[in-house]
C-alpha cells in the first residue's frame, strides 16, 4: 500500500468543514483509494460506494457501501447525509460496447447529481480526463480554453466529455458547486492499469515504440492527483466563486519524452525496452484496420492497436496547469526521483 501523503496536512480554520461527509465514488481504485486516505487525514467522514467492498479500507475508517452509481436506489442511500461528491468511477479504455460507456460515464453521472441536488450536497468534484479535448491533433502545452472536439476516435473520451459538460453545466456556486478534474496519466506504487500493462506487453514482445518516441506527455502522481482532489473540494466548500464551474488540467508539471517515460517504467520491472519501432502513421493506418476488422467479426477484447492509442504514443500530449495553480492553489512538490525508485522497490522486492 502507498504510503501516506507527504503533503503536510494542517489544522483546517474551519473545524465545522472538518465534520463534513464527503462521499467518494469508485473508492476502491487507484485514485479513489488514495483520496479516501487523504480525506481521513485530513480529518472528513468519509463514505465510499463501489461495486464491491473493501475491508481495507473499511479498517481505516470509510464507511463502505456497495452498489453500483447506475443503481438508484444505491446511490440515494449512499448521497444521504453526505455534504459533498467525489466522483472518480467510470467505465475506462479504448474499446467496449457504447452502450455500456454512455450507461456509466453519462447517465450514472447525471444519476449522481440529481440526487446530490435534491439531497443539498453543497459540492461536486468531477474526475475528468484531458482525453476529453483530444480531436487526433498534438496537445502540446494547451490550456482548458481548448474546446470540446467535434471528432471522437473512441466512447471512453467522448462520454467523459458529455458527462463533464453536464456536471460544469450543473454549477451553481451558492448551492452546488460544481467542477472537472484532468488528471493525465496517473501513476505510482499500487498502480493496478497502466503501468503492468505496459511491462506485460514488454514481457510478452508485444511492445513496439511508435515514432520516434520523443513526443512529449504529461503524467501525474495518484498523490499529486488526489491532493488536487482535496483542493477543489475545500476550495468549493470554503465558498470560493473562482474554483467551480471549470475544468483543470492536472499533471506533475513535468513533461517527459513518451519513450523515456515507458523506459523508466520498464528499467522499474527490471525489463529491457525493445528495440522495434514502427512509424507513426503506419501505427494509425493498423490501429484503423484492426478496429474495422474487430467491429465486422464482433470481438469484444481490445484490439492490439487502435487510431487513439496510436495517436496517444506518437504525438505530444502535455497541459498548461496555470489555472489549477491559481484558483486551487495546486502546487505538485512530489521528488519524482525518489517516487521513481519507490516504484522499483515495489516492482522488484527482492532486488
Amino acid at each position: 500500500m502507498p504510503g501516506v501523503s507527504p503533503y503536510k496536512i494542517k489544522k483546517h480554520p474551519l473545524q465545522k468543514t472538518l465534520s463534513k461527509r464527503i462521499l467518494v465514488t469508485g473508492y476502491g481504485g487507484f485514485l479513489g483509494e488514495s483520496i479516501c486516505r487523504i480525506l481521513l487525514q485530513r480529518g472528513y467522514q468519509v463514505r465510499g460506494l463501489a461495486r464491491r467492498l473493501y475491508p481495507n479500507l473499511a479498517q481505516q475508517g470509510v464507511e463502505c457501501i456497495e452498489g453500483s452509481i447506475a443503481d438508484d436506489q444505491a446511490v440515494s442511500k449512499a448521497i444521504k447525509g453526505v455534504q459533498a461528491v467525489i466522483h472518480t468511477a467510470a467505465i475506462a479504455g479504448v474499446w467496449g460496447k457504447a452502450a455500456q460507456y454512455q450507461s456509466i460515464n453519462v447517465d450514472a453521472t447525471d444519476l449522481l447529481l440529481r440526487r446530490s441536488q435534491n439531497n443539498d450536497v453543497q459540492a461536486f468534484v468531477y474526475t475528468s480526463s484531458p482525453s476529453v479535448t483530444f480531436d487526433g491533433k498534438p496537445q502540446s502545452g494547451i490550456n482548458e480554453s481548448v474546446p470540446y472536439p467535434t471528432r471522437w476516435l473512441c466512447d471512453y473520451p467522448r462520454t467523459k466529455a458529455i458527462a463533464e459538460e453536464h456536471v460544469l453545466s450543473a454549477n451553481d456556486p451558492k448551492r452546488f458547486a460544481t467542477c472537472a478534474l484532468r488528471p493525465h496519466l496517473i501513476w505510482g506504487v499500487g498502480d493496478p492499469h497502466l503501468i503492468p500493462r505496459v511491462i506485460e506487453r514488454c514481457r510478452q514482445g508485444k511492445l513496439r515504440r511508435v515514432g520516434n518516441g520523443r513526443n512529449l506527455i504529461d503524467t501525474v502522481h495518484v498523490e499529486h492527483a488526489a491532493q488536487a482532489h482535496l483542493l477543489a473540494l475545500e476550495k468549493m466548500l470554503s465558498g470560493d466563486l473562482r474554483a467551480s464551474g471549470r475544468a483543470y488540467f492536472i499533471t506533475d508539471d513535468h513533461p517527459v519524452e513518451c519513450w523515456d517515460w515507458i523506459s523508466t517504467i520498464l528499467a522499474c520491472a527490471g525489463q529491457m525496452p525493445p528495440k522495434a519501432w514502427i512509424s507513426m502513421p503506419t501505427a494509425y493506418r493498423i490501429g484503423a484496420a484492426l478496429e474495422t476488422i474487430y467491429r465486422w467479426t464482433g470481438k469484444t477484447q481490445e484490439p492490439p492497436m487502435t487510431r487513439f492509442v496510436a495517436l496517444q504514443l506518437g504525438i505530444d500530449h502535455y497541459f498548461d496547469i496555470s489555472a489549477a495553480k491559481d484558483r486551487l492553489g495546486y502546487a505538485p512538490n512530489l521528488n519524482r526521483d525518489a517516487k521513481i525508485e519507490e516504484m522499483r522497490r515495489w516492482l522488484m522486492p527482492s532486488s
